[in-house]
């Protein structure tokens, strides 16, 4: 390999080279892949699952794009992440929204459902039947189809041995979250509450609300996804990555996409994280602490400058949606938020209103 290629396999290690990969390789191929999910969902027998798989891809599309900002990292094994990172967030999505407007309160069937999830990352899981506790039942393999995917992406990674631990303790936090929050209304506060003292002491610093929207994310699992592309990773190593993202990085990422989801939320009935907060005032400065504590803790990992823009990226992708402007209360929050933003997250910031418009 010569000296360009070699280059061409290295991080990039600022904004302008980031974007660049992201234009040239991740977009392109994570919109290919996209469109082959849309079109195995058109396939879909169920009329009310194929209108969640697809509402799930049409309206969370940026998901994918913003976890596939990891296969980045090292352009000769995007294909596999790219695939990875796609299927796992779709199969993230598409629960997501079936949960949301279920016709089931049931969080037996929730857990099932999700076992999905558990079962993508562990490439030794034998799929079950996860429809099996609600009326709706023929995908078409769909489901089935996005986790063998995931296993199949996983066993090509040489480090996974060393990272799914880590990755394991995520989704199981993740499917917590997704029953306990999606289970009648009058029950969810007290069965988070619940949950959350089982575990506060992992995260001490950060209130109740904080430390759910953590177990919300799915960037730590997608970092550990690029790590497991190392056949050198290490218990140790992994274990770094996994408390640089968890919880603060995490909780950043889902308390933004709960911020500017408000309106929506308090429209269909659905828990929001942002609300739990006294007062406008308080909720800005928790944002800012916990930006701050996320940045603090990429700080020491390898390839930190990256990690950095991922953080910088995530405050420009949320506050630059188009829903911002929409809500009075959070358009102030977000302007403050962005006030004083050092050039990188500027750039970001046009970089993410460029690829909504072209989505």
């Amino acid at each position: 390999m010569n000296d360009i290629e070699l280059r061409q396999f290295q991080a990039p290690r600022g904004p302008l080279g980031l974007m660049n990969r992201m234009y040239r390789y991740i977009l392109p191929e994570t919109q290919r892949t996209l469109e082959y999910w849309r079109q195995t969902a058109e396939q879909i027998p169920d009329i009310e699952l194929k209108k969640q798989a697809l509402a799930s891809i049409s309206g969370k599309a940026f998901h994918c794009i913003g976890g596939a900002v990891y296969a980045a990292v090292n352009l000769e094994v995007r294909h596999t992440l790219i695939q990875l990172i796609v299927a796992y967030q779709t199969i993230s999505d598409y629960l997501d929204n079936l949960c949301d407007r279920s016709t089931s309160l049931d969080p037996e069937d929730f857990r099932l459902l999700h076992q999905s999830m558990l079962d993508a990352v562990n490439p030794e899981a034998e799929p079950v039947h996860y429809y099996a506790l609600r009326e709706e039942q023929e995908d078409g393999g769909y489901l089935l189809q996005l986790v063998e995917t995931c296993q199949s992406c996983i066993r090509k990674l040489p480090g996974y041995e060393a990272a799914m631990p880590y990755i394991l303790d995520l989704a199981r936090l993740y499917t917590d979250l997704q029953v306990y929050k999606h289970i009648k209304p009058e029950l969810r506060e007290a069965a988070l509450m619940d949950w959350w003292h089982l575990h506060k002491e992992r995260t001490p610093e950060l209130r109740w609300n904080e430390f759910a929207a953590a177990t919300g994310s799915t960037l730590g699992v997608f970092m550990l996804f690029q790590a497991a592309t190392d056949p050198h990773l290490t218990d140790a190593g992994a274990a770094i990555i996994h408390r640089s993202y968890f919880p603060h990085v995490c909780s950043l990422h889902i308390l933004l996409d709960y911020l500017i989801d408000q309106h929506e939320d308090r429209i269909g009935g659905d828990l929001n994280f942002c609300n739990y907060y006294e007062d406008t005032e308080t909720m800005l400065n928790r944002l800012v602490l916990i930006a701050d504590r996320a940045r603090t803790d990429v700080s020491s990992v390898v390839g930190s400058s990256f990690h950095r823009m991922i953080i910088e990226g995530l405050l420009a992708l949320y506050l630059s949606d188009p829903k911002v402007r929409e809500q009075q209360e959070v358009y102030l929050v977000s302007k403050r938020l962005m006030k004083k933003s050092p050039l990188m997250r500027l750039f970001f910031r046009v970089n993410s209103r460029w690829i909504r418009r072209h989505l």
